[in-house]
C-alpha cells in the first residue's frame, strides 16, 4: 500500500505564522514571526512536503504575503504548494517559476473552470483544486462565501482535466481540533478518479491512524496545522505511521 503523505502547513497572515479557526480571520492564532525558520524544523522532523497559504491573498485575490512565502519555499528542500488568491495564469507560473511543485486554486475553481483547465493542461501535475466545504457546500473567498454548489459537483467537473489532486478541507472544522472528517474526505475520493488530500481539523495521531486506511480509496494525503504547533500530533511519528 502507498503512503499517506504528510503536509504540515504554514498559513500566513500579514507575514505571520498563523492558524485560523473556521477561516475567520479574526479568530487567528499566531505561531510566529518566522515562516523561514518554521519550514526549516518541519524538515529537520522529516517532511518532504509543505503546505503554505496566503490568507489574506485568498480575501484580497492577489499575493499579499509574497515575500513570507517565498522565505518558507526556499528554506523547505521537499516540495511545497501553495494557496491563496491564485486567480490567474500569471500567478501560477509565477509560484512554479519559483520553485514551487504544485499551486492550490480554490475560488477560481467554482468562478473560472476553464482557467483552471488551461492551467492544468499546461503544467501536468502542478495544479491542485481546492473544495472547501461548509455544510457539504463549497465555500469561496477565503471562505467568507457558501454558494450553491455541491462539493461532488465541483469535483466532478475537473474530472479529466488533469488536475494532480483536490485539496478537500471541512471549514467547519479547520483549526478546532475536532477531528478530520473522514467520511466526507472518503466519500468524495471514491466519487471521483482525482486523488484527495484531507484537511481540517487534524486533531492528533488517531486521525491519522483513521486516514491510513484509505489510501486505496484515493486518499492520499493530509494537511495539519494547528495540532502540530499545538503540540497534540509529534509530526515524526505523523509521518511514520503514514508510511506504515
Amino acid at each position: 500500500m502507498a503512503a499517506l503523505t504528510i503536509f504540515p502547513a504554514i498559513d500566513l497572515k500579514r507575514g505571520q505564522v498563523v492558524r485560523l479557526a473556521e477561516g475567520d480571520m479574526d479568530r487567528a492564532t499566531v505561531y510566529g514571526d518566522d515562516p523561514a525558520a518554521q519550514a526549516a524544523l518541519f524538515a529537520k522532523a522529516g517532511a518532504d512536503h509543505l503546505h503554505v497559504v496566503d490568507l489574506d491573498g485568498a480575501f484580497a485575490g492577489d499575493s499579499v504575503n509574497g515575500e513570507a512565502v517565498r522565505a518558507a519555499v526556499t528554506a523547505f528542500p521537499g516540495r511545497v504548494q501553495v494557496g491563496g488568491g491564485i486567480r490567474d495564469m500569471a500567478a501560477v507560473e509565477r509560484w512554479l517559476a519559483l520553485g514551487v511543485a504544485r499551486v492550490v486554486i480554490g475560488t477560481a475553481a467554482l468562478k473560472n473552470p476553464d482557467f483552471v483547465k488551461a492551467a492544468a493542461a499546461a503544467h501536468p501535475d502542478a495544479i491542485i483544486v481546492a473544495v472547501d466545504a461548509r455544510d457539504g457546500m463549497v465555500a469561496t473567498e477565503g471562505w467568507a462565501d457558501v454558494s450553491d454548489v455541491s462539493v461532488e459537483d465541483l469535483a466532478r467537473r475537473f474530472e479529466d482535466a488533469g488536475v494532480a489532486a483536490l485539496l478537500f478541507t471541512d471549514v467547519g472544522r479547520d483549526g478546532l481540533l475536532k477531528g478530520c472528517n473522514v467520511e466526507a474526505t472518503v466519500a468524495l475520493a471514491r466519487a471521483v478518479s482525482i486523488p484527495v488530500i484531507a484537511s481540517g481539523g487534524v486533531a492528533g495521531i488517531e486521525d491519522i491512524h483513521a486516514l491510513r486506511p484509505h489510501v486505496e480509496s484515493g486518499v492520499t494525503g493530509v494537511i495539519t496545522g494547528r495540532a502540530l504547533y499545538d503540540g497534540r500530533l509529534d509530526l515524526a511519528e505523523a509521518i511514520r505511521v503514514a508510511a506504515a
